[in-house]
């Protein structure tokens, strides 16, 4: 049995809207104001929310941000149940991540299509999605049955990217979301000296070109493919009816997003105060731990200019570094490839 919070401060309606939907054979628990809603899903968490805007102690719109800010109710399914018919309004709440509107007076048909359309829809989508182009056909199939948008059924073929070849520039136009199927890809950008800063390092599995379509920008750097590549490619129109037409799939959507960025955050923050030898040594054990491969110990293939750009240093230092770390024993170095012999040790060691 479904378990449905009807947050409403009218005595009245909040009772006719829980006989109602308890006659449905849905669990009900019921609350006068926004602040005892809270209370409750905190105590059970509800498979689905109906909720008045216009409420005493915490309004509708409190309640609903409290909810995006908690884990474990941020992907509760969300109705708001107001009078106010104004288009700020809708506007406001969708923004906020509602799900959906019922407004009063509403009859017993309206409110049960809405539950029963809200709860099938939410249950359409699977609780994760493998970071595969499989899951990622699985993700868009699933978002287009719920949201209806045909922009979803996008083309989902692989391109291939010659190894050195741009996939884009700094200063391009955004015009698409990037999926890496197959090979790795590089983005960077460039000082006026001509010096590379690389801002990440991308996979199979691996979305990239995110940042300049949320932010609605030109690219902020550039891509290259490091290797022979495949990409999925994915249209801005399509990457914004994701994110924009159903508070669910946006979720859902960016779990598959969220992966890269707090390793970038990371990354950043340990070039701007991390020591020389410990910036290899973890640029090192990250490459390490990121390669897909059955070996137990995978080879690194990074120009040292390459390696240089990500761990933040001059390609002399970067060398320097190397053949101290080959002299412990902690690496193997042959021409461009590296093998790390003792990750633990280099752990010790980057210190």
């Amino acid at each position: 049995m479904k378990t449905i919070l009807l947050i409403e401060d009218n005595h009245d309606i909040r009772e006719n809207t829980a006989e109602i939907l308890e006659l449905a054979n849905y669990r009900v628990l019921t609350a006068e104001n926004g602040k005892i809603g809270v209370e409750k899903a905190l105590e059970t968490k509800p498979d689905l929310v109906i909720c008045d805007i216009m409420m005493p102690v915490l309004d509708g719109y409190g309640v609903l941000h409290i909810f995006n800010k908690n884990p474990d109710l941020a992907s509760v399914p969300f109705i708001f149940l107001t009078a106010k018919t104004e288009r700020a309004d809708f506007r406001r709440g969708m923004e906020m991540g509602a799900d959906d509107y019922l407004t009063k007076p509403f009859d017993e048909i309206e409110l049960l299509n809405a539950v029963e359309g809200r709860l099938k829809r939410f249950n359409q989508m699977r609780p994760a999605y493998e970071p595969t182009r499989d899951g990622l056909g699985q993700f868009l199939d699933d978002a287009h049955t719920v949201t209806g948008v045909d922009s979803l059924l996008v083309e989902r073929k692989g391109h291939l990217i010659k190894k050195k070849q741009f996939v884009y520039s700094e200063g391009d136009e955004s015009t698409r979301l990037y999926f890496v199927q197959a090979g790795r890809v590089k983005t960077f950008k460039t000082n006026p000296d001509g010096k590379e800063f690389i801002t990440g390092l991308y996979q199979s599995g691996d979305f990239f070109g995110y940042v300049s379509l949320l932010e609605q920008t030109d690219q902020t750097d550039s891509a290259v493919a490091l290797e022979d590549t495949e990409l999925v490619y994915i249209p801005k129109e399509t990457f914004i009816d994701l994110i924009s037409r159903d508070g669910e799939v946006a979720r859902r959507f960016v779990q598959l997003l969220a992966n890269r960025i707090t390793d970038r955050e990371d990354q950043l923050l340990a070039m701007a105060y991390n020591s020389l030898r410990r910036r290899v040594a973890d640029t090192l054990l990250r490459l390490h731990n990121s390669l897909q491969s059955n070996e137990p110990q995978p080879v690194i293939h990074f120009s040292r200019d390459d390696l240089a750009a990500m761990v933040g240093t001059a390609t002399e230092s970067l060398i320097r570094t190397l053949s101290e770390f080959k002299s412990d024993g902690l690496i193997d170095i042959s021409g461009t490839s590296i093998r790390v012999l003792q990750p633990e040790k280099l752990k010790r060691a980057r210190w």
